[in-house]
């Protein structure tokens, strides 16, 4: 049996030999890793300088040495935030945006080189979905959307495909009791979406109804984030959106191919009652008082 510290330490040498983590000139650009990052992180539009530190790691020092380097470079400016002059925002300049430009088509054709060395591209990619949600579980954003954006959607239809892979009798959504848009917007409801970084890895929704209870709808974890109890997270975040729209009594709906979810509902002071709703799909139903 191989040793399982040795396997993570390969992996950690792999990993950083290939992104280049040990150049001094990163993609060759001229520059090392953390301040490529830093360049990065503000060309995607993070501004606030504590806001990037904080999302790259970084200490104070190292931060501050990174942001002289791209102002000596030209490729930034700081400045102090208007309604807040202990804060610091770093902007691109115009040669700051075509750096950054040349860094995503750099790193862009480092990815797709990868991906066509391995015949295998879809389990390399749910390796990655993996290993990224156990390293960044911390960084998990939970925010609220519309459910009609693309996140939403793009969470909606993975959601809808896995029930369509275990459910007996597939999954038609347009048999269900798909919830109208309008139910899952505030002052009614509200949908939350959880983003690693900038990719959606799961979803609720809370539907508000005119029958003195709302639902609970639409709870998703993408396989590569589970077991990391983003579930939980994600009914606390509904349960509390309901609480401050003055909601007190939640109901939902699910089915026993999913015995995961109805173990959630169960452990977090759910109770099981009778069925409520014609939805051809569920046979279980629960019930919780805020």
């Amino acid at each position: 049996m191989l040793d399982p510290l040795s396997r993570v330490r390969r992996f950690n040498r792999a990993v950083t030999s290939a992104v280049g983590a040990l150049d001094t000139s990163f993609l060759g650009r001229g520059r090392p890793l953390g301040a490529a990052r830093v360049l990065n992180a503000i060309g995607h539009g993070r501004s606030d300088v504590a806001e990037i530190r904080d999302y790259l790691g970084l200490d104070s020092g190292l931060m501050s040495r990174l942001l002289r380097s791209l102002e000596d470079e030209g490729l930034i400016e700081t400045a102090a935030r208007e309604d807040d002059a202990r804060r610091r925002m770093a902007m691109l300049t115009r040669a700051g945006r075509r750096e950054f430009t040349a860094y995503e088509a750099l790193s862009n054709a480092q990815a797709e080189g990868l991906l066509a060395q391995h015949t295998q591209r879809d389990a390399l990619l749910a390796a990655m979905d993996l290993i990224a949600s156990a390293l960044t579980r911390e960084r998990v954003t939970l925010e609220e959307m519309d459910p009609r954006c693309e996140q939403a959607r793009y969470c909606l239809g993975e959601y809808y495909a896995e029930l369509g892979r275990r459910f007996k009798q597939g999954f038609d959504v347009s048999l269900s009791r798909d919830p109208d848009a309008k139910d899952m917007r505030r002052p009614r409801g509200t949908f939350v979406v959880a983003m690693s970084d900038t990719l959606p890895i799961g979803c609720v929704g809370l539907k508000g109804t005119d029958h003195g209870y709302a639902e609970i709808k639409r709870l998703w974890v993408a396989p590569a984030a589970r077991g990391l109890r983003l579930g939980r997270r994600l009914m606390d975040a509904a349960e509390n959106a309901a609480r401050e729209l003055g909601i007190t009594l939640l109901r939902l709906d699910t089915n026993s191919a999913l015995p995961e979810a109805g173990q959630l509902y169960r452990s977090t002071g759910w109770r099981e009652i009778s069925r409520f709703n014609d939805d051809p799909y569920p046979d279980l139903f629960f019930e919780k008082r805020l």
